[in-house]
């Protein structure tokens, strides 16, 4: 087995005195993990940080044996962990990758929109900038893996004007009228998802709200819904910021 590519850091975890297991989004093999010797020396600490892009080289000799991994950086996004906000995004970001995906399994559109997104964090700290696009970033994840929300037409009523809400039992999209006397039952339809734009506040908030239901519900149970605290102080932080 021999993979060389650009990839994304999902995950680091330490191995042994000086080493690391790192996973990391590729665009052709999907998420692969491999052993970085030295990986927790104070040369590839700051390389191996969630977020981060790398030049990777894996290298195995079996199929099934843990692949050797060594390390380029070739793009750094450490710069925004200073700062509480763009921090959380990277982390919830990566971490949820990390998590839902399954190994050695090509998601190129998901490595796109990953790139996408942390560039954006990275270009500009306020999630005016980024937060809708994280909002499609965890839409598109629950698509590419078989449970995305159908939101082209109302599942009642066919029509596909004034959609509003989402039923939180069969993701379909649901119209203003067909929905009204239900709403209480349903999840808000930010504008944003099926018009476009960055949305405004309240929209985003509503989105996050939204993936949230499904992402819990479908992709992060057992030992991968560790990773929804993450999400939780992302969303905490964007409460706060609109505050």
């Amino acid at each position: 087995m021999h993979v060389e590519a650009l990839a994304i850091v999902c995950a680091v975890r330490a191995h042994g005195e000086h080493g690391a297991i790192v996973r990391a989004l590729t665009p052709g093999d999907g998420l692969l993990a491999g052993y970085v010797r030295g990986g927790r020396s104070r040369q590839l600490k700051p390389v191996l940080v969630p977020g981060n892009l790398i030049r990777a080289d894996y290298r195995a000799r079996t199929e099934e044996q843990l692949p050797a991994l060594t390390v380029e950086l070739s793009e750094s996004r450490a710069g925004m962990l200073s700062e509480a906000l763009p921090t959380a995004a990277i982390e919830w970001a990566t971490a949820l990758t990390a998590a839902a995906l399954p190994e050695a399994q090509p998601y190129p559109r998901l490595y796109t929109a990953l790139d996408g997104v942390l560039a954006a964090v990275s270009a500009a700290p306020a999630a005016r900038g980024w937060a809708a696009a994280l909002v499609r970033y965890e839409l598109l994840l629950l698509t590419e893996l078989g449970f995305g929300l159908d939101l082209s037409a109302c599942v009642a009523g066919g029509d596909k004007d004034d959609l509003a809400y989402v039923s939180p039992k069969s993701g379909g999209a649901v119209s203003r009228a067909e929905g009204e006397p239900y709403r209480d039952r349903l999840l808000p339809l930010p504008a944003f998802l099926v018009e476009g734009g960055a949305g405004a506040w309240a929209d985003i908030l509503a989105g996050f709200r939204l993936t949230g239901h499904f992402l819990e519900r479908d992709l992060l149970q057992g030992r991968a819904a560790d990773v929804l605290a993450a999400r939780e102080r992302l969303v905490d932080r964007l409460k706060r910021a609109v505050e």
